[in-house]
């Protein structure tokens, strides 16, 4: 009785973070705001923009694949890290300066997955279903090109800079 409960809760806590329809399509994770919070930017875009109200964009990874990079300075098989992009307001409440983080604008997902090709983006927008964002966009060349570790910019992560560093498996980019 021990060895099945000792085994039922070692599969309850390696359960894969992403799901897959029919389809293809991936599932949100409904649970990723209690995953490992990595950083948070404001503003942070491909292109320049004329003012107005930056987005913030919170990322999270799930559990599992945030341990083996800090053991390996590697993102294993079936990392997902989730990009929640939220609006911002000022002069909210008492705040009379500054910014805050107001509702979801939108919800994207980074993937690595060898079952289905290696890394890959899905774009949720403000839906529970996601797509596959195909290969030729634009976001796999950037990532490819810029990404610090990997296909991901974990030179915006303050937490994972040093980790990569120290295994070796960090790449200097552009400033």
């Amino acid at each position: 009785m021990r060895r099945a409960i000792i085994l039922a809760l070692l599969v309850a806590t390696t359960s894969l973070a992403q799901e897959y329809t029919k389809d293809g399509a991936m599932a949100l994770p409904k649970n990723y705001r209690e995953w490992v919070f990595l950083s948070s930017g404001i503003g942070m875009t491909y292109a320049s923009t004329a003012g107005g109200n930056p987005n913030f964009e919170n990322l999270f990874v799930n559990p599992a694949a945030y341990q083996e990079f800090m053991k390996t300075g590697a993102w294993p098989d079936k990392t997902v890290l989730i990009l929640e992009v939220r609006r911002s307001d000022t002069k909210v409440s008492i705040n009379k300066d500054g910014r805050v983080q107001t509702e979801v604008a939108a919800i994207e997902a980074h993937v690595k997955d060898s079952a289905r090709g290696g890394w890959a983006f899905y774009g949720f927008g403000k839906s529970d279903i996601a797509k596959l964002i195909p290969k030729t966009a634009d976001c796999y060349s950037c990532h490819q090109q810029s990404g610090a570790v990997d296909t991901t910019f974990v030179q915006f992560y303050p937490t994972l800079i040093e980790a990569a560093k120290k295994k070796g498996t960090y790449k200097e980019t552009e400033r």
